[in-house]
C-alpha cells in the first residue's frame, strides 16, 4: 500500500503516464478514505462551435450521458445510483468536463461508463429534444437574469471579435438550429483520445488506477479526430466603452466594469492574484466591497473577480445596485480602481493577503476531489509537479512594487468596459 508522505501533491506521490493512443492519465492515492475521484478534461469545447450553432458543444457533452449503443439513459442513471456512485459532464469555452465518484470497488464501473458514454452515444431523439428543452429554458431565465446578462454584454464587448466574445450556451436560435446530425458529426470529428487528460485519485494504488484506464480507454483510436483551432490575437480596449441591457420590470441593475487580465501562465498572474484579492476579496470584499458597499451604501453586493485560462483572462469588479444609484457606483469603483493603479497596495495588505493564499492551500486539497482537480491544472497549465509545494514560496516571492506594476499593466481607469443590465 503507498503511504503519502506529504500532505500536498508533488513529483514524489503522483503517478503520470501517457497512453500510446495519447491519453494522460495522473494518479494519487488516498487511503484515508473508501471513496475515488475521477475527474478529466478533453479539449473540446465552444471555441469550436460555427457561430450559427453555438451551444453546440455544450449541447454535445450534455447529451453523452442520455444513452449509448448499450445503456439507455434508465439503465446509465440506475447502474450509477444502485452503488451511490455519480459521474457526468459540462462543457466550456476550451474543454469538456468529465467528473465522478464512487466507492473504491466501483471504480470500474464508474470507469466503464465513463468509456461507454465517450465513446459510444447514440444522441436518442426524445432525449435530445428533452434536453434542447431544458437549455431553451435556462437561456429564457439566463435572458431575465440582470448579473447573467451584464457578464454577457460585458464579454462581448470586452472582447469584440474574439471567439470569447460569444456564450459557451449559445442562443436560443442557435440551439433551435442545432440537429441530430450536427451532434453526430460533431462527436464524430472531434472526441478521441488525443488530448484527454483523466486524474484520479482514492483510496486505489495508482499503478492500478492508471491500468484501469488503459485497460478499458487503451484501445481508443479516432483517425479522424480534429484538434481545436489556435486562438486569435487579442486586442484590448483603447477607450472606456460603455454598453447597457435592458430588461424591463427589474428592480435591481448589475453593473461589470473592468478589463483584461493575464493568462494563467503569465508570469504576473500570481501578483495580480494577490492584488485583486486585496482589490475585492479579502474580508467583506476587499477594498470594494468597503468603499461601494459598507461605507456609501450604494450596492447590494460588490466585489472583483480576475479570471486566467488559456487565453487573455478578465479583470473586473461586479455589483449589484438600485438603477438609480448605478452612475453613482460606477464613478465609485472608477476611482477605487484608479486609487489601487496609482497608490498600489500597502505591505500590512499584501502580507495579510499571502497569509490567507497559503492557509487555504491545504483546506482546498483536503478531499480527493480538491487534489484530482489540483493535478488536472498541473498538466492543463504545465505548472510542474511540485507546483503545490513551491506555492508558499511562490506566493511570499511577491512584493508591493510587483503588485503595483501589474496593476498598472492591466488597469487604465480610462479604458474600461463598463456594461450594465436591468430596467
Amino acid at each position: 500500500m503507498t503511504f503519502i508522505k506529504h500532505s500536498l501533491p508533488g513529483a514524489d506521490d503522483i503517478y503520470r503516464v501517457v497512453l500510446p493512443n495519447g491519453i494522460t492519465v495522473l494518479s494519487r492515492a488516498n487511503f484515508n478514505s473508501p471513496s475515488v475521484v475521477i475527474s478529466g478534461y478533453l479539449t473540446i469545447g465552444g471555441l469550436l462551435d460555427p457561430d450559427e450553432k453555438l451551444g453546440l458543444a455544450d449541447f454535445v457533452s450534455s447529451a453523452l450521458m442520455r444513452g449509448t449503443e448499450r445503456r439507455d439513459f434508465q439503465k446509465l442513471y440506475d447502474e450509477l445510483e444502485s452503488v451511490g456512485a455519480s459521474f457526468g459532464y459540462n462543457s466550456g469555452t476550451h474543454y469538456v468536463s468529465l467528473g465522478g465518484r464512487s466507492l473504491v470497488e466501483d471504480l470500474p464501473l464508474l470507469l466503464d461508463v465513463m468509456a461507454d458514454t465517450l465513446q459510444n452515444p447514440v444522441f436518442p431523439e426524445g432525449q435530445v429534444e428533452k434536453l434542447r428543452a431544458q437549455m431553451l429554458t435556462g437561456l429564457a431565465i439566463r435572458g431575465q437574469d440582470t448579473s447573467d446578462m451584464a457578464s454577457l454584454t460585458f464579454d462581448q464587448v470586452l472582447y469584440d471579435g474574439h471567439p470569447y466574445s460569444r456564450p459557451d450556451e449559445g442562443w436560443p436560435e442557435t440551439v433551435q438550429a442545432i440537429t441530430l446530425d450536427d451532434l453526430t458529426e460533431f462527436h464524430r470529428k472531434y472526441f478521441g483520445p488525443r488530448g484527454v487528460v483523466i486524474s484520479i485519485v482514492g483510496a486505489v494504488e495508482p499503478e492500478k488506477a492508471v491500468g484501469e484506464v488503459d485497460r478499458i480507454l487503451g484501445g481508443w483510436q479516432n483517425e479522424a479526430q480534429d484538434d481545436a483551432p489556435a486562438l486569435p490575437e487579442f486586442k484590448p480596449p483603447t477607450k472606456t466603452n460603455k454598453k447597457h441591457y435592458s430588461i424591463a420590470g427589474k428592480s435591481q441593475s448589475d453593473i461589470v466594469m473592468g478589463t483584461y487580465g493575464p493568462k494563467r501562465n503569465d508570469p504576473e498572474f500570481m501578483s495580480a492574484s494577490l492584488g485583486n484579492n486585496i482589490l475585492g476579496q479579502f474580508g467583506l470584499m476587499g477594498r470594494i466591497g468597503d468603499v461601494v458597499r459598507e461605507k456609501s451604501g450604494l450596492a447590494y453586493y460588490a466585489y472583483s473577480s480576475l479570471n486566467a485560462g488559456i487565453g487573455p483572462g478578465a479583470w473586473y469588479v461586479s455589483a449589484g445596485v438600485n438603477p438609480a444609484n448605478v452612475e453613482k457606483a460606477t464613478d465609485l469603483i472608477t476611482q477605487e480602481l484608479k486609487r489601487y493603479v496609482d497608490e498600489g497596495v500597502t505591505k500590512e495588505e499584501l502580507t495579510d493577503s499571502q497569509t490567507h493564499f497559503v492557509g487555504r492551500l491545504p483546506l482546498s486539497l483536503e478531499s480527493n476531489g480538491g487534489v484530482a482537480g489540483a493535478l488536472l491544472n498541473i498538466e492543463r497549465f504545465d505548472l510542474g509537479m511540485d507546483y503545490y509545494r513551491q506555492y508558499p514560496d511562490l506566493v511570499k516571492a511577491v512584493r508591493v512594487d510587483d503588485v503595483r506594476e501589474t496593476a498598472r499593466k492591466y488597469i487604465d481607469p480610462k479604458r474600461l468596459v463598463i456594461t450594465t443590465a436591468g430596467p
